[in-house]
């Protein structure tokens, strides 16, 4: 998932990365210009980030939350923690923010918003990356989201049907196949929501499922001679290792279809996708009215991606022997 996005140095003063028992950390402290927020003004705010693994799109959420913090004036500290995709670590880490009385948690995946939430219902979270809210048990409603939680969610509504529609229309063969960790719920309401978007193709689902993303290259492997295509959705586990799916659908000539646009440009063949830096910066915007006391966290609603485009990596269609017709350039952002 490389990404275009643009972080300033000049608001990192201070950075180390140190090595912990839950997983990697790095605190970061954000001076800014004064653009000051009401109530703001003289505070240094404490943030604790809770991000489940290091991979590029979590890391571009992470970017526009702290870009829409800089950009509104406030003086920030943050704790960044990485879970290295273990929910324990997740689990620690939030028990030490709690402990640590930050003034506000941004749980930056679905596991790292359940690790936040079961261990608070006081300090306010804020989360993105984050699929399915409500049936994660972070929400009780996108209007109406809880006492002290709300955020972003990564899926928009036509994603997943839209991609549904494309395999269906365009590539041949039905079986399309799916590898995730059944452990992230994210994931398995993404899977479902595919079965659903195929209800009346002829479209067939062959799973993979994984544990660790040391699996991922093996379990792409298995499906070779069984799929006509694949089909990458935003789980954690297997984005962080979308190298190793990637060549082996390049080797296979198997069309791989991605659930955003950063593993588009790593490698993948299409996907209709959106920024994480916008829906990191939108979590952002919505710290902001939480710290400066505009707003308490459960009046603000959850909010969906904003935008939403099909785009095609050129290279990576003449790998896996895709032509691009012209009726997609019309309709897509073509990557060359």
């Amino acid at each position: 998932m490389k990404k275009g996005w643009k972080i300033g140095s000049s608001f990192v003063l201070a950075s180390f990365l140190a090595l912990a028992g839950c997983g990697s950390s790095e605190t970061t402290s954000e001076g800014t210009e004064s653009e000051g927020s009401s109530g703001s003004e003289g505070k240094t705010f404490k943030i604790g980030v809770n991000q489940i693994v290091e991979h590029p799109s979590l890391d571009a959420a992470l970017e526009g939350f702290q870009a829409a913090l800089k950009e509104k004036g406030l003086e920030v500290e943050y704790d960044v923690q990485i879970a290295q995709g273990d929910q324990n670590n997740s689990q620690t880490i939030a028990t030490n923010f709690v402990g640590d009385n930050v003034d506000l948690i941004f749980a930056n995946s679905t596991p790292s918003a359940q690790s936040a939430l079961n261990a608070t219902d006081e300090i306010p979270i804020i989360f993105t990356s984050v699929t399915d809210p409500i049936g994660g048990g972070l929400v009780n409603s996108f209007e109406e989201p809880g006492a002290n939680i709300t955020g972003t969610t990564d899926t928009h509504p036509d994603a997943i049907p839209n991609t549904v529609k494309f395999i269906d229309e365009n590539i041949e063969g039905n079986k399309v196949g799916m590898i995730y960790n059944s452990g992230e719920q994210n994931s398995v309401a993404q899977i479902n929501l595919v079965k659903n978007a195929m209800e009346g193709t002829d479209l067939e689902v062959v799973e993979a499922s994984v544990s660790t993303s040391a699996e991922v290259k093996q379990a792409t492997e298995s499906l070779i001679g069984k799929v006509d295509s694949l089909y990458v959705i935003t789980d954690n586990t297997v984005v962080s290792a979308l190298e190793s799916v990637i060549g082996v659908a390049a080797d296979e000539d198997i069309p791989l279809f991605v659930g955003e646009l950063d593993s588009v440009a790593r490698g993948g063949f299409a996907a209709y996708g959106f920024d994480y830096y916008d829906i990191g910066y939108e979590a952002g915007e919505m710290a902001v009215s939480i710290l400066t006391g505009e707003k308490k966290a459960s009046e603000v609603p959850v909010q969906y991606p904003q935008k939403l485009k099909l785009q095609i990596n050129a290279k990576a269609a003449e790998d896996m022997g895709i032509e691009i017709k012209d009726e997609w350039k019309e309709e897509a952002e073509i990557l060359e």
